[in-house]
């Protein structure tokens, strides 16, 4: 009896994620099949993911890592970028059914089902409450940080629904108490790290350091007697006998990348403007259906994709409240939610204190004015010897990630001060519940979705598909082949692309041509894309207008005197579209 009504509670726990999904994404629901949310951006990119990988496999059947086509004709791997299998895995079965775009909006909507499907289950757990586990649910699923990175169209990290499943087994295994195989502990915490290392490279190695430093500072001041446990390192040992095989499959390709030099550690201004503010914390979304506006006049919010970080005004209340309240046996719980989320707070705040997007600046006193030679500094925070001396951390970009670590644990204590409040109130529990879940829904709801964009090839793109040359094609002007709707394209026109979406890390091969190439159509440029097996150039008017005078490298200060230089040079127009000129050798078009 139990067990069924604990399967039907799931049911219903399901069915409410489902509405609340199409409520937050609200109206994607009826744009699912060839419409975005938002502008095109990285969107694109998984798009063109999706639909590669379909293809790849159930089309041409090839490896789908070997992408021969993009930097053409050196190639290209697919495990050079952050690819998402874990996201992948939800788009590939939807994409069968509807193509690539429906497949991409069903597994945003899937992580934001599951992101509060698996919360209610481990706040369940840790709480024997299915009210508390709602509450904690719907908060976490609920976060606006979710909700930013959806819109911009970012698939990796929008797969957060792995995290709870972590904790859920790490806070078992960290549970006082000796002599006991957790092996279920062992496999969920396991399972968790590892699905999140297929979902996004920075989660998995910040997941990894938060989760570290919680279990160092929970278990060594107080109970260092669960160290000498024989139980514990069992299962600690059976958690690193299925993590490690898991994080290798995920992180081999890129610490393959890192060793030979491809990816280079960031620039320390790129670390600091991308260091989380306290205000991120304590301001509403800028998508906020009432207050939303009002924040984005009054508040930088430059960079309020990765700095939404709202935890939620109903959140904190109900998690300081069940700090409070907490029963004596829950104080090792609410040590490690406390200690994981002023390690993530500090983490995301970077390399130096914000303030408001701008950095704090303090003036220094006289006597160090002449010891530094300077009247001023920022405050610098424990993130900058992080970013200087640890491995890998010099790599990551949007340090102020950290604070989604610090969202999870809260909405996991909200969810046990909800039980809290609940079991106070008594026979009004169903009624503080159902208010619960609406205050939560007002403090985090957005706007309608006003913009969508819709995936389509270009017509250019159709008629390079019946061009029986198999030679590539190349943008102009050349920064335009660093593009994801470029590589998206790549689906339907069939061609080799001399370009690709590298973002900071290109291969070799682009590098070394694209100083050569921001000549065009200088002679050696030329030469060098006959090397390349060019046989098309796509010239978009409206880019080249907006570069004209602008470019030192060209030889060109007039679209009519580009043109000019392209038929002197050997080149011919083969066709127009809209705001697109498409040049080929001349040879080749008469050969043809």
């Amino acid at each position: 009896m139990v067990s069924f009504f604990r399967k039907r509670t799931l049911f219903f726990i399901i069915l409410w994620f489902v509405l609340l999904s199409v409520i937050f994404t609200w109206p994607l629901v009826t744009h699912l099949t060839h419409e975005i949310a938002g502008d095109i951006g990285d969107n694109i990119y998984f798009i063109w993911m999706i639909g590669w990988v379909k293809k790849a496999l159930f089309q041409i059947h090839a490896n789908p890592l070997d992408v021969w086509f993009l930097n053409y004709p050196e190639g290209w791997n697919l495990a050079r970028t952050e690819m998402a299998p874990a996201q992948l895995a939800l788009a590939l079965p939807f994409s069968l059914i509807g193509g690539e775009t429906f497949g991409y909006n069903m597994a945003m909507l899937l992580s934001f089902i599951l992101a509060g499907t698996m919360m209610f289950g481990w706040v369940r757990h840790l709480s024997g409450s299915a009210s508390a586990g709602w509450v904690g649910g719907t908060v976490f699923a609920c976060l606006p940080y979710w909700h930013s990175h959806f819109l911009a169209g970012h698939l990796n990290l929008c797969g957060i629904q792995w995290i709870p499943l972590f904790f859920w087994g790490w806070f078992d295994m960290l549970r006082p108490g000796t002599g006991e195989f957790r092996k279920k502990s062992a496999i969920l915490a396991a399972l968790g790290l590892g699905l999140t290392a297929f979902c996004s490279q920075y989660y998995v190695f910040m997941l990894i350091f938060v989760a570290a430093i919680q279990g160092i500072l929970l278990i060594l001041p107080n109970r260092i007697s669960q160290l000498k446990d024989i139980a514990f390192w069992k299962t600690f040992g059976l958690f690193l006998l299925i993590t490690v095989p898991l994080l290798i499959l995920a992180e081999l390709p890129f610490l393959t990348l890192a060793s030979s030099g491809g990816m280079p550690d960031r620039d320390w201004g790129s670390a600091s403007l991308y260091s989380a503010s306290p205000t991120d914390f304590l301001l509403p979304a800028t998508t906020h259906f009432i207050f939303g506006k009002w924040v984005g006049s009054h508040f930088h919010r430059d960079l309020w994709i990765e700095a939404t970080l709202y935890a939620g005004t109903i959140s904190l209340i109900l998690y300081f409240y069940g700090m409070v309240r907490k029963k004596k046996e829950q104080n090792w719980i609410w040590s490690a939610l406390t200690i994981g989320i002023v390690c993530a707070v500090i983490l995301a705040m970077g390399t130096d204190l914000h303030w408001n997007e701008q950095p704090v600046i303090v003036s220094l006193p006289r006597f160090l004015q002449n010891i530094l030679q300077k009247e001023s500094t920022r405050i610098y925070l424990p993130g900058l010897i992080l970013y200087k001396y640890f491995p890998f951390f010099g790599k990551m970009r949007a340090l102020m990630r950290f604070g989604l670590f610090a969202l999870v644990l809260i909405a996991c204590g909200a969810g046990l001060g909800a039980k809290a409040l609940i079991e106070r109130t008594g026979s009004r529990s169903i009624f503080i519940s159902v208010l619960l879940i609406t205050l939560i829904i007002l403090d985090f709801a957005p706007r309608p979705i006003d913009r969508f964009s819709e995936i389509k090839p270009r017509p250019v793109d159709l008629w390079l598909s019946e061009r029986p040359e198999s030679g590539s094609v190349m943008n102009i002007p050349f920064e335009l082949n660093d593009d994801q709707a470029a590589t998206y394209y790549t689906l339907y026109n069939n061609k080799p692309f001399i370009g690709g979406f590298f973002n900071a890390f290109p291969p070799s091969q682009y590098r070394s041509i694209k100083e050569i190439m921001d000549t065009f159509p200088s002679t050696e440029s030329l030469e060098k894309a006959r090397e390349l097996k060019v046989n098309f150039f796509l010239f978009d008017l409206e880019a080249l207008d907006s570069l004209i005078g602008q470019k030192p490298t060209a030889r060109w200060q007039t679209f009519e005197e580009l043109k000019n230089q392209c038929r002197e040079n050997g080149l011919v127009e083969l066709a127009t579209f809209d705001n697109l000129s498409v040049y080929g050798f001349k040879e080749d078009d008469e050969n043809k």
